[in-house]
């Protein structure tokens, strides 16, 4: 009977156990169930209680800009929520235009970005916000402004443009195929080394050294990115463990590299200094003597190293990085649009007669065979090429301009929250969210740019020949309001530099089933490279 008692108590006990079992699991399957159905009329992924949007963010990870461009192209705006934080995403001017300007000091980049991007950008300009950003956005603006700098940048740029053709020009007789992307990543990292810090580090050599700066640089802008969706980051940071534990390595091989050009400079700086020394007219120019100067004045924020190192990061991600993606996708767009580049050809061609007429300059003749005649063609085209001429070149910058609408260098820009906020669309915005502009789907949003939003096509920017500017708010890729990107200029002197020493001369042709997308960082580049056939133009 004791027994028997004992088992009826035993199997009453697993019965309450499994009704309560049965009754949790029913309410957390109702519980979810409820949440889905008050989603059905909701703008933008679906969410699950706790997790958010992770799974479906998650899935489409390695597409995420075509993800939300498929949301924005149905709702201007959409929220995606995620465990800790949540993003509203938007694609309309007008709202752009309230966070960028209108209602700017409410939209900082805010400490959760920062905490994001600190390890690899610090307190630099892109990361950086109040008086730390303003004094830096004042410095950096005097010197882009400076005709001694743009000087310097015009003489460096064709230089290393005809370093690339040099190049080029032995690959083609070679046959081999060639990285474009890497080769542009090249020349912008050692064009903005020489332009901004004043030192030669020649990754650009014709024997293509390998650069593990670049390589640490680029490993650290995937995972810091990885950071924005992974809620586990911070403990691989505190375990140095995964991810966390390769950017680490990262930081040591970029902080290494970044100190030692800083104390060469410094060095460099103090000989320059000592009598009898000719090379202080170069010190003035560039963009890191400029702020080790700053240093030495009282009340300032660039005293150290590491807060050099931080100005040194940041210039390198704008001047490296963005125009070497920029390139890289123009080049691609040139070479799966022939009507494009034949017609960018023929500018190129009729600029070349007319500023050897106007310079009363004798092109040199060449039939593609004599290497030294090549060369030397090449040289006096780039010599036609300067601030002012390359503004005749109205076709390229069209061209130009119409990639940076398509792929912009930066795709998704956000900004963080001060304040309870309301967009012109009637959004709310939530203290401590973020809000992101997202360039990448604007360019494709029919809303903004009409039914052919997806196609490329360069002659929409020009009317009777003249190129016709639009509203930053609708074409944001160099950003608009206060942050503004100072380098633009700049970075379409480098641009339509190259771009057109190497579309005159060159035509290029993609490696068949070479895969061609983009790769998710801050960035814009291509996961795979550009890797294509050259051959030599007349």
């Amino acid at each position: 009977m004791q027994i028997h008692k004992h088992m009826e108590e035993a199997n009453n006990e697993a019965k309450s156990s499994l009704h309560w079992s049965l009754t949790l699991c029913l309410v957390v399957v109702s519980w979810m169930l409820i949440h889905r159905l008050s989603q059905r009329n909701k703008k933008g992924p679906k969410t699950w209680p706790l997790i958010g949007a992770t799974i479906e963010h998650l899935k489409n990870y390695e597409r995420m800009h075509d993800w939300i461009a498929e949301y924005l192209a149905k709702h201007r705006t959409i929220h995606v929520a995620m465990p800790f934080n949540s993003y509203t995403y938007i694609a309309d001017p007008t709202n752009v235009e309230h966070i960028l300007k209108t209602n700017f000091s409410n939209y900082p980049k805010g400490k959760l970005y920062q905490s994001y991007m600190d390890v690899l950008l610090g307190d630099g300009i892109f990361n950086a916000d109040g008086d730390l950003w303003r004094q830096q956005r004042k410095t950096a603006s005097f010197e882009f402004a400076s005709k001694n700098l743009r000087d310097l940048s015009t003489r460096v740029f064709r230089e290393y443009g005809l370093k690339l053709s040099n190049i080029l020009c032995q690959a083609s007789r070679d046959d081999r195929v060639m990285d474009m992307q890497d080769l542009f990543m090249r020349m912008t990292l050692d064009s903005i080394c020489k332009v901004g810090f004043g030192v030669e580090i020649g990754t650009l050599s014709p024997n293509l050294p390998c650069n593990s700066f670049a390589q640490a640089f680029d490993a650290a802008n995937i995972i810091v990115t990885l950071r924005f969706i992974d809620p586990f980051w911070r403990l691989k940071r505190f375990f140095r463990i995964g991810s966390e534990a390769l950017l680490e390595q990262s930081i040591k091989i970029i902080d290494e590299f970044t100190y030692g050009m800083i104390h060469k400079r410094k060095t460099e700086i103090k000989q320059a200094q000592s009598p009898g020394n000719n090379c202080k007219e170069l010190i003035k120019h560039d963009i890191l003597s400029r702020f080790i100067e700053l240093g030495e004045e009282p009340g300032n924020n660039f005293n150290d190293d590491k807060s050099l190192r931080d100005v040194v990061l940041n210039f390198v991600i704008a001047g490296r990085d963005t125009t070497a993606t920029t390139l890289s996708w123009f080049t691609y767009m040139i070479m799966t649009h022939p009507s494009v580049a034949a017609t960018l050809y023929s500018e190129l061609k009729q600029f070349e007669e007319e500023r050897a007429k106007e310079e009363e300059v004798e092109l040199v003749s060449f039939d593609g065979t004599d290497v030294k005649l090549f060369t030397d063609r090449t040289e006096q085209f780039a010599s036609l090429l300067n601030y002012d001429s390359l503004g005749r070149l109205v076709y390229l910058h069209a061209c130009i301009t119409e990639t940076l609408r398509l792929y912009p260098a930066v795709p998704q820009d956000p900004k963080g929250i001060l304040q309870d906020d309301m967009l012109p669309d009637g959004t709310k915005l939530k203290a401590g969210d973020m809000v992101t502009y997202t360039p990448y789907c604007m360019g494709r949003m029919e809303y903004n740019w009409g039914p052919d939003a997806a196609s490329f096509r360069p002659e929409r920017w020009l009317n009777d020949g003249v190129f016709q500017n639009v509203s930053p708010f609708k074409f944001t890729a160099f950003q608009a309001g206060p942050r503004i990107c100072l380098g633009k200029d700049s970075a379409f002197l480098q641009m339509k530099m190259t771009a057109a020493i190497l579309c005159r001369f060159y035509k290029f042709e993609l490696v068949p089933n070479h895969p061609v997308k983009y790769r998710m960082m801050t960035l814009l580049s291509m996961a795979h490279g550009l890797n294509v056939h050259v051959s030599q133009l007349m």
